[in-house]
């Protein structure tokens, strides 16, 4: 239903995208620039208050009017609607996907097989704000009528990755007497550290689990519920613990009061679900206004999305740069450089968006793709990073496009600090750009004094080749608004790289072999099991294993 009539790699577009590729391949971004004063203003969108310059980037005027081309010959407005609309675009599990809906502020009606869902996405909302107001104030307290100021997030992957990268960037918003903590490693030592931390009187567990039998979430509730058993009892169960789930038998089982259980639905998918419920711990940090207000800015970015033209549309033209790079140059990485340390879980949140949605290598039309998907997403906070992998980045073998994200005002303006984080930003940018032939090289080095024997040896270590792409994100402040609009701009941009590659981007099957197979090896590293059909490494390290535990 949704396959494309023909293989996008022998459409007409991508051939022409190819032979602009082998043609941008000759030309220097900086003598784009310098013949073009119009450049900037040409390649740069604008959108309340985020601003996205994209004219370092290797194309020109013909080669971004062949990716526009690519984008209608794979139907991206018609896709873009088609999941607006709550149809099934998620075909191997033949659900709706509509996290959209989620931040619905319009509040028009969403229909998922003939039936409404935004009144029982308001009813949520609404208990959201209630529950996180009722924490902050001191009204829902602990099994000792303590204040409740220690709140712990139990989850994993979209359960964790989202909650945690939100409720940090928001950091500036948080109740002064609210402390945050992130559980999501099966490792004990991750469950230990954070309870070492804590004390129970003063504690809110929340479990953040759809199904509430994830093994790694489940296996760490557990054990923070023997944690506060053996400090207040199991009544304090009730108390201490609520939950994001839809398994309300087993939340009720668990002892969880199932009043204070939150859900969310098969048409929000785990890493698309910080605007669900799973955003808990945001609203009880941040505030719920500040919540509703990363809701509202997702929702514009929603409606830009939706409704602007391709040339002047954010997240298509983010993504059709992803594709002209990772398809037309062979490039297979892509760095995420924050330049604010709120924002330093970005990268990793992004990892799993990119690669889980779009790490496929089987389209839609039930047959393996024969090109390259998803790139290898990686990044950090500059200037951290600056310090760790650029080197590689500015004179590696590997050419890596950059996204750069730096609000212009810090929320903590102390002494020059910003002016320099801004000054470092775009300064690497530029210099990714234009890199330093050998001649300027050896000139800088003549003008420092160096001899000529001296030069000749150095002028290679000191030029870059340059050209580098990268894309440059400027927001005014790091605001609840401003992160709704960055977060879904990500997410509608992985979105039109998976139509493209015409690969279903809301499915993940493929973290499923590894967990399965773990569930088998595990009796056997107990001693519990003997003889499953493993091969000669994995048998001779389950045994090398267990006589070490002993």
């Amino acid at each position: 239903m949704f396959g494309l009539a023909k293989e996008i790699n022998k459409s007409k577009a991508w051939k022409r995208l190819e032979h602009q590729a082998k043609r941008m391949r000759k030309i220097e971004m900086r003598d784009m620039f310098d013949k073009d004063p119009e450049r900037a203003k040409k390649f740069a969108v604008g959108l309340e208050n985020i601003f996205v310059d994209f004219s370092k980037n290797r194309i020109d005027e013909r080669s971004f009017a062949a990716l526009l081309n690519l984008a209608k010959e794979a139907k991206v407005a018609k896709r873009i609607e088609q999941m607006f609309a709550g149809d099934k675009i998620n075909t191997t599990e033949h659900r709706a996907v509509l996290h959209t809906a989620l931040r619905n502020r319009g509040n028009a009606p969403v229909y998922v097989d003939g039936r409404d869902v935004m009144p029982e996405i308001n009813r949520v909302l609404a208990k959201i704000k209630t529950f996180s107001e009722a924490v902050r104030l001191g009204k829902f307290t602990g099994q000792t009528g303590k204040k409740l100021t220690n709140i712990v997030n139990i989850g994993i992957g979209g359960s964790d990755l989202g909650p945690k990268m939100a409720a940090e960037a928001l950091k500036k918003y948080w109740a002064k007497d609210i402390r945050c903590y992130f559980i999501s490693n099966i490792d004990g030592t991750a469950c230990a550290e954070v309870l070492n931390k804590l004390d129970p009187e003063t504690t809110l567990f929340i479990v953040c689990s759809k199904t509430f039998m994830t093994i790694e979430t489940l296996t760490n509730a557990k054990t923070c519920r023997r944690w506060l058993v053996d400090a207040l009892g199991e009544p304090a169960v009730a108390k201490h613990f609520v939950a994001v789930s839809t398994n309300v038998e087993k939340v009720a089982e668990f002892g969880i009061n199932t009043d204070n259980m939150f859900e969310f639905w098969d048409f929000v998918g785990g890493r698309y679900s910080v605007w669900s419920a799973i955003g808990l711990i945001t609203a009880i940090a941040a505030g719920y206004e500040n919540f509703e207000k990363m809701l509202e800015g997702a929702y514009e970015m929603d409606r830009h999305f939706r409704t602007a033209e391709p040339a002047k549309n954010i997240p298509v033209v983010l993504a059709l740069l992803s594709v002209w790079y990772g398809n037309f140059f062979g490039i297979r990485n892509h760095a995420v450089v924050p330049y604010d340390q709120y924002l330093c879980y970005l990268p990793a949140y992004l990892q799993q968006l990119v690669m889980e949605s779009n790490g496929k290598s089987v389209g839609q039309d039930n047959k393996f793709v024969k090109y390259q998907t998803a790139p290898v997403v990686f990044g950090g906070a500059g200037t951290d990073v600056q310090h760790s992998f650029f080197q590689m980045i500015h004179q590696g073998t590997s050419v890596v496009p950059c996204d750069f994200i730096v609000p212009a005002i810090s929320h903590n303006e102390i002494g020059e600090h910003h002016e320099i984080l801004l000054a470092n930003v775009l300064a690497q940018s530029e210099a990714l750009m234009r890199g330093k032939t050998l001649q300027e090289a050896a000139a800088e080095l003549k003008a420092a004094g160096k001899s000529k024997e001296e030069v000749a040896r150095l002028k290679k270590y000191k030029s870059f080749k340059g050209n580098r792409p990268s894309n440059m994100m400027i927001l005014k402040k790091i605001d609840p608004h401003a992160l709704g609009m960055l977060v879904a701009m990500y997410e509608h941009k992985t979105f039109v790289e998976g139509v493209i590659w015409n690969i279903n981007s809301f499915d993940q099957m493929g973290v499923e072999l590894g967990k399965q197979m773990a569930l088998q090896i595990l009796p056997e590293l107990q001693g519990n099991r003997e003889g499953t059909k493993h091969d000669a490494s994995t048998k001779a390290l389950i045994s090398l294993i267990r006589g070490l535990r002993k």
